[in-house]
């Protein structure tokens, strides 16, 4: 009888144990899982996308599924209903969660109160002051910089432009850096080359982009690079309609954002020739920064309280060859080696 009874008790201890050990490895499976709040198309061919890739190379990386206890995605209407997105992805237990841009700041800030025991991340802003958040930047001006350079070789008129969308620090970076770019290669070759800088206002309005872009190019612009978020269409819009009409060798240029926009330059020309009108793109690595966080997360290093900045350095900051001349593209990669080895300064 006193064995049955040690034997049980033993029995039972071993099954406590049991579920308890599956219990932690389930809790420990969700405290890997990520999910980017979003409020537009993760096929953006920008910031939203190159954030998707990210989370997808993490969850490849570490053999996680797409959905519960892995890594997903959660879109929202509008910037109003960020709160929402990141409310649901919380109730299904993700431990790290990404907002994009400044303005989701109010919607992470809000959620990082309320949940301490979760990471947060801002990209592409700053939040001080709580450790569950972490801050992201890139360093822009610095691939704006190479494009500039790559600009100014590039422009048969001597008239670039730059289209912005709100002014913001990340677009005054985007500009400070162009602007230099051309300013310190014209210097260097000896030309003159005008550069016209113009603001939308905000991320979303593609008509006023387009007229922007049309004026710019009206006034004998002929190579025009956008840090305008969704309003950029506009600006591919303008290029198209003017390209559509003349000849190849005599196209406008777009130098695209964030992503490689080369898609987005596909037409044909007069005469019916397959053609592109985007000269390069200004690369910002929010997949390097993203999957880099989520690691970090899964390896219990969450960098809570802290701002993180990419650049060149991590690869995270770049330029693509695209449609650029190969001789102008070894003098850009020149100067990329000089910025890198701080002999280039890029000021504020």
């Amino acid at each position: 009888m006193r064995f049955k009874k040690i034997f049980f008790i033993a029995l039972l201890a071993s099954l406590t144990l049991t579920a308890c050990s599956t219990s932690n490895n389930t809790d420990n499976t969700a405290a890997k899982s990520a999910a980017l709040i979003t409020d537009g198309s993760i096929n953006d061919h920008s910031f939203n996308q190159s954030a998707w890739i990210g989370l997808e190379d993490y969850g490849k990386e570490y053999k996680l599924n797409k959905g519960a206890d892995g890594y997903q995605y959660f879109q929202v209407k509008s910037q109003n209903n960020l709160k929402k997105g990141i409310d649901k992805a919380i109730k299904q237990k993700y431990q790290t969660i990404f907002g994009i841009g400044s303005e989701a700041k109010n919607a992470i800030t809000s959620a990082a109160k309320s949940n301490p025991n979760k990471n947060f991340v801002i990209m592409d802003a700053t939040i001080k002051g709580y450790p569950n958040i972490a801050s992201i930047r890139f360093r822009k001006d610095e691939g704006a910089y190479l494009a500039g350079v790559a600009a100014t070789i590039e422009t048969k008129t001597g008239k670039v432009g730059f289209i912005g969308g709100a002014n913001s620090s990340v677009i005054r970076s985007f500009k400070r850096g162009f602007n230099q770019g051309v300013k310190d290669q014209a210097k260097k070759m000896h030309k003159k080359v005008t550069v016209y800088n113009q603001n939308v206002g905000n991320f979303t309005n593609t008509f006023k982009a387009r007229n922007i872009a049309s004026t710019m190019y009206g006034k004998n612009v002929d190579i025009i690079f956008h840090a305008a978020g969704k309003a950029g269409s506009g600006l591919f819009q303008a290029a198209r309609f003017i390209n559509q009409a003349r000849p190849a060798k005599n196209r406008v240029w777009v130098i695209g954002v964030d992503a490689d926009q080369s898609n987005l330059g596909r037409y044909n020309a007069k005469g019916g020739q397959e053609a592109n009108f985007v000269l390069t793109s200004v690369i910002t690595g929010v997949n390097v920064a993203t999957k880099d966080i989520a690691s970090r997360s899964y390896q219990d290093e969450f960098p809570g309280g802290k701002t993180i900045t990419y650049d060149l350095k991590n690869n995270a900051v770049s330029i693509l060859p695209g449609q650029i001349d190969p001789a102008t593209w070894k003098k850009v990669q020149i100067v990329r080696s000089k910025i890198l080895a701080g002999k280039i300064k890029i000021y504020d």
